[in-house]
């Protein structure tokens, strides 16, 4: 859930809001085609940027909340993109990658990982995967994961409540742009859809991207 003690959002305007319903997916959708606009959503029991603020098919929607977006480029996400593979699902046989990590211009990161990841929220299928995500504070947080092979079962473990972080091979970043290169091409899952490989991901935080009704 969001920290407590921000102060986020205003109480509902009763202006008329666009409807949807569905997944993370679905929202991105709706953030891509209404930008900065009133939304009311239903979210299903996957939808993970739902999870983070507190919106459920019950929700009141008696509160405003500005949530940002992630912009790869040639489409949207609202929670989260993942390069390589989920951090849940590394294992000791899991190949890393030789990549490049820079965030606002500046070199974060030279090596080998088996995952990088750009989060808006802070669940991933319901695990707590990025406990500092804020999908309201204007920044996107990057984790990039170079976890020993003998490290990385300890690490699954305390994914689903979010005390795998801080973590000595786990590189964690907050910034507004990012850009990943690879050596070769690397997969990428979208706000949970797979996505075609690619050797440059470059990726930016759209603020305020719409407003939510919670």
């Amino acid at each position: 859930m969001i920290r407590p003690g921000a102060t986020w959002g205003v109480a509902a305007s009763g202006a008329e809001a666009f409807e949807g319903r569905g997944s993370d997916v679905e929202l991105a959708e709706l953030a891509r085609s209404h930008p900065g606009e009133l939304v009311r959503f239903v979210p299903t029991t996957s939808c993970d940027l739902a999870r983070a603020v507190g919106l459920t098919a019950e929700s009141s929607a008696s509160w405003e909340l500005p949530i940002d977006a992630i912009d790869l480029g040639d489409g949207f996400a609202v929670n989260m993109v993942v390069l390589g593979t989920r951090p849940d699902r590394v294992r000791w046989w899991t190949r890393s990658r030789s990549l490049t990590v820079h965030v606002d211009d500046r070199l974060v990161f030279d090596g080998r990982a088996a995952s990088v990841l750009v989060a808006n929220g802070q669940y991933l299928a319901g695990r707590d995967v990025v406990p500092r995500g804020h999908p309201g504070d204007g920044r996107l947080e990057m984790q990039v994961y170079a976890v020993r092979v003998a490290d990385r079962a300890s690490m699954r473990r305390r994914l689903p409540a979010g005390t795998h972080v801080p973590h000595p091979d786990i590189t964690c970043v907050t910034g507004r742009r990012f850009r990943v290169r690879v050596a070769a091409p690397l997969r990428g899952e979208v706000d949970g859809v797979g996505v075609p490989a690619r050797r440059l991901w470059e990726i930016e935080v759209v603020p305020g991207a719409l407003r939510l009704l919670v």
